[in-house]
């Protein structure tokens, strides 16, 4: 006899029953909910409850997917010819010897090609042929990572990136995004979902718009809630907009593990001076991704196979995610790019964007200059 009918059977048999289904159905919501005990981290100001609230199981295993490979030894930077003088056809990596490109090249076989393939992924019987398209987006690659390194210091820091960075062992990393056509409108009423309404992990299952990459990471559109200017003439920020942003916002926050006062504070979301530092550091990161979209891998459409394209026919593109993978800092903050310093190398491409600074009341792009001040108050 099962425990259902043994609970029916009897004197109280229909309250037990009814316990018992309650029981059940607590243990279910209780299933989706993160159990304690769970540690809080004052990150602002005492009483705007800016706080980072951490799960040190969930901590456990990002910690596994975050183990930094070891680095090889240093390749000597003297007594060398210089790799274009020895092989043919190099074209980013001229400024290297021949022990620093070889470095780098097993370097790369290890974070990138697959294990059955190692330098076959890119390469043919002819290393130096241009033959397979691997070959041709790896060598973009290569000075997309040059040019993060050495132009986009405002986001990565010292830090820097390597290959690693976004592939982890992958030769396609895990954390890419295609433009989102959505779901096929039908006749009736309504007959578009407005990019709304359907539960994208993007941005945490909301009915948030689920593409914002589009909009602000290939698009310049204005990142924006609330306008600063008032009806009729000025106010260009609708509810949609705001909803957009949000659904960014959501992205941004999956991507690092982190909930939204890790940068902004919690009772004036929109001052810049009452923000905190990450939030400049955060800005310049929404630019790198929307530049890196644009100049390197928007170009490469044509160079991939139909196969590697999304459903539109546009070509990979990265976020947030592609690199943080779930964590503030990527692998944690630890640095692979000092122990390479040949991918810090000189070349950066010449349609590389110019770095902006966040401009008084505007999402949109300004000339290099300063971080911002008490006077950016508003923006992002």
């Amino acid at each position: 006899m099962s425990m259902f009918n043994r609970a029916s059977n009897g004197s109280g048999g229909g309250e037990r029953r009814l316990r018992w289904v309650a029981g059940v159905a607590l243990l279910g919501a209780l299933a989706g909910c993160e159990r304690p005990p769970m540690d809080v981290l004052q990150g602002g100001y005492r009483g705007t409850a800016m706080e980072q609230v951490i799960n040190p199981r969930l901590d456990a295993v990002k910690a596994a997917q975050n183990v930094v490979p070891p680095s090889s030894p240093p390749a000597p930077a003297d007594g060398q010819p210089l790799a274009s003088s020895v092989y043919q056809n190099i074209q980013v990596l001229k400024d290297l010897n021949v022990a620093q490109f070889t470095r780098v090249m097993v370097a790369i076989t290890q974070w990138v090609a697959p294990p059955d393939q190692a330098c076959n992924y890119c390469h043919g019987a002819n290393m130096a042929d241009d033959g397979k398209y691997t070959k041709v987006v790896a060598r973009r690659m290569l000075q997309m990572v040059r040019h993060i390194n050495s132009d986009w210091k405002n986001h990565v820091a010292a830090t820097g990136v390597t290959c690693y960075t976004c592939h982890r062992g992958n030769a396609v990393p895990k954390n890419v995004w295609f433009t989102n056509p959505g779901e096929s409108s039908e006749s009736g009423l309504i007959a578009s979902n407005a990019g709304q309404n359907k539960p994208e992990p993007a941005v945490g299952y909301a009915s948030l718009p689920y593409d914002p990459f589009t909009r602000y990471l290939l698009n310049a559109e204005s990142i924006r809630v609330n306008s600063t200017e008032a009806l009729p003439s000025g106010n260009h920020t609708s509810i949609k907009s705001a909803e957009a942003t949000y659904g960014l916002m959501m992205h941004m926050s999956t991507s690092l593990g982190v909930n939204c006062t890790y940068c902004h504070n919690s009772r004036a979301f929109a001052v810049w001076d009452q923000s905190t530092p990450k939030r400049v550091t955060a800005w310049y990161g929404i630019r790198m991704a929307r530049d890196l979209n644009n100049a390197y891998m928007v170009p490469l459409t044509a160079t991939f196979p139909a196969h590697r394209l999304g459903v539109l026919g546009d070509v990979a593109k990265v976020n947030c995610l592609t690199c943080h993978q779930g964590v503030f800092k990527p692998l944690y903050g630890v640095s692979m790019a000092k122990d390479y310093p040949e991918l810090q190398g000189p070349m950066a491409s010449a349609a590389a964007a110019t770095p902006e600074t966040p401009a008084q009341g505007q999402g949109t792009s300004m000339p290099a200059a300063t971080p911002p001040t008490a006077a950016l108050t508003t923006g992002h």
